[in-house]
């Protein structure tokens, strides 16, 4: 274990900063905020923070349309404000990694406003302009990808929203200016970054038009009304032929590796973690990104026992086939997905899964990553009132329902709710009195506040309540922490054809650990032969188990179980 860096063993805990803590009472998450957390998440036993962007930005993508690349958005504070909470975190052994958007800015940051300026500008070429739309290219947020500046009289490229200009990554100018930013932050002392889309930074340099019969606002309604597994296969083949040619352009695994030297120049064993699953983002294991998701576990649908096996099987058979064997990074939320607790859930035993589930995040080989709120329950919460929605690409779809379509607004607004990433971006649940004890009482949080904090999903509720879902994290983490085998060790599926329950084992050197998650309402009496061993000692279970010792020949799984042994 001691060969591993800090990010291998490291918890990961997601900070969507706009939700998380208010600080000056003005409904809005800020710095001041986050700071005054610290030692909640220091208790929770995490050992390092993503923050989602807090860069200046108008928000029309809630801070992923930047307009200064080396500030702080003043809503958070100030740049000395950031400076106090990176050294308080530090100070509690929690590293910093911040969200590096380099796709795309805001189409009101400076380079922007100078390349549309005129066609020459110093700037001109700092964004991908065409005299007239080279090809039927749709962004992913709202309609065609092309829009028209009238300054120059052309047309520039966004993958995302209009407000969101792509960058010419071919123009070493911006190459330059993007790694000054990136060394910024470096020098300030953060321990990394997350890469926000990768993937989208190069396009076909041919321009090849995609050919979908449709465009992307009728594709997304094609998306919820697909009833047949024909129609539904057809609107995945769809999704991926419109886009796949704004995707994976030649010259970024040559970009990762200059963005790669940059970090190793700095001491600290600075990080990067891609928003992509694609492992080819590695490079040779050592000279590209440092991890990218298993985004596939978490978009599988219903997690059950023989989906996670054949997820480990490929993933883990990828990570060890590179020149410098790979590590794996799991998760099931973030700030772009339904919530865990709402994605997994079977609308029964949602509760119980959501246990299980966190065990599975927090045993399997690789870095676990988790979300703000997920350590108490917190819920998608779907906002049927169209005015209150702020995420950009559900209001666009509302307005395009309704206008294009003609759907009923009352459809229009509930199709909206459950597809925006606002329902799971919901102010964090700090205790049971109004707001959530997120904003004070009487000031209007940006987004309304899920009303089950009142029903204990809230994080003072639960700290007094040992049977809570936060301390049951509590308990899990700290297993894992004080378990080498969990934090380093190799991974072998056990009962390999089991439906109902998912075992394996986690074993290096010093330990080998039993982790068996029953992911069903029934009783197993279960029996391992494991070389070697007889007994296995309860470090963890979620059925309140005693520490006590159990014979491998006879163990008995309760239903919903997560149990914990290491071997003896």
């Amino acid at each position: 274990m001691s060969q591993l860096k800090w990010w291998q063993t490291a918890l990961f805990y997601q900070i969507y900063p706009r939700s998380f803590a208010d600080g000056n009472g003005d409904g809005i998450g800020d710095f001041a905020g986050m700071t005054e957390k610290l030692d909640y998440l220091q208790a929770l036993g995490v050992d390092a923070l993503w923050l989602s962007p807090h860069f200046p930005s108008p928000n029309w993508d809630w801070g992923y349309d930047v307009s200064d690349y080396c500030g702080v958005a003043p809503e958070y504070g100030s740049l000395d404000d950031f400076k106090t909470f990176l050294r308080e975190a530090h100070a509690r052994q929690m590293r910093v990694i911040l969200d590096l958007v380099l796709n795309h800015t805001s189409d009101e940051h400076p380079w922007f406003i100078e390349s549309k300026s005129s066609r020459d500008n110093p700037k001109a070429d700092w964004y991908v302009w065409a005299d007239t739309p080279p090809n039927n290219w749709q962004s992913c947020f709202d309609g065609d990808a092309w829009t028209y500046a009238p300054e120059r009289g052309q047309y520039y490229y966004h993958y995302f929203m209009k407000q969101q200009p792509d960058l010419n990554w071919h123009n070493p100018q911006v190459k330059q200016a993007m790694w000054d930013a990136v060394r910024f932050w470096l020098d300030m002392g953060v321990d990394g970054f997350r890469l926000d889309a990768i993937g989208t930074i190069y396009e076909d340099p041919n321009g090849t038009p995609h050919s979908v019969p449709m465009t992307m606002g009728e594709l997304r309604r094609f998306s919820e009304i697909a009833k047949t597994a024909d129609e539904k296969k057809q609107v995945e083949k769809y999704w991926y032929d419109m886009f796949c040619n704004q995707w994976g352009g030649p010259g970024l695994h040559e970009l990762m590796k200059e963005l790669r030297t940059i970090l190793d120049e700095y001491d600290g064993d600075r990080m990067l973690v891609g928003e992509d699953e694609n492992i080819d983002y590695m490079g040779n294991g050592g000279d590209e990104l440092h991890l990218v998701f298993n985004f596939a576990l978490m978009r599988s649908g219903k997690i059950n026992p023989a989906l996670i096996r054949r997820n480990q099987k490929e993933r883990l058979a990828q990570l060890d086939a590179l020149e410098m064997r790979g590590w794996g990074c799991n998760t099931l939320g973030n700030h772009d997905s339904s919530r865990m607790y709402t994605n997994f859930g079977d609308g029964i035993h949602d509760a119980e899964l959501a246990r299980i589930n966190a065990a599975l995040t927090l045993t399997l080989r690789g870095t676990p990553f988790l979300y703000n709120g997920e350590e108490i329950g917190m819920t998608d919460l779907i906002i049927t009132d169209s005015t209150r929605l702020r995420d950009t690409m559900a209001t666009w779809y509302y307005d395009f329902m309704v206008r294009e379509l003609k759907v009923d607004v009352t459809e229009a607004a509930q199709r909206a709710g459950e597809m925006t990433r606002d329902k799971n971006r919901t102010p964090m649940q700090w205790a049971d009195s109004p707001n959530g004890g997120f904003c004070p009482p009487g000031v209007q949080p940006w987004l309304p506040i899920h009303p089950n904090f009142v029903d204990g999903v809230n994080v003072k509720t639960q700290q007094d309540n040992p049977d809570s879902l936060l301390n049951y994290y509590k308990r899990l983490i700290r297993v894992r922490r004080q378990s080498p085998a969990l934090l380093a060790g190799e991974y072998q599926p056990l009962h390999e054809t089991a439906q109902d329950y998912f075992a394996f084992l986690r074993r290096d050197e010093k330990q080998a650990v039993l982790v068996v998650l029953n992911y069903s309402p029934a009783h197993h009496d279960l029996a391992f032969d494991l070389a070697g061993f007889q007994q296995a000692h309860v470090l963890f279970s979620s059925a309140g188990r005693s520490k006590t010792d159990l014979a491998l020949k006879n163990i008995h799984i309760g239903p919903f179980e997560a149990l914990i042994a290491e071997l003896k």
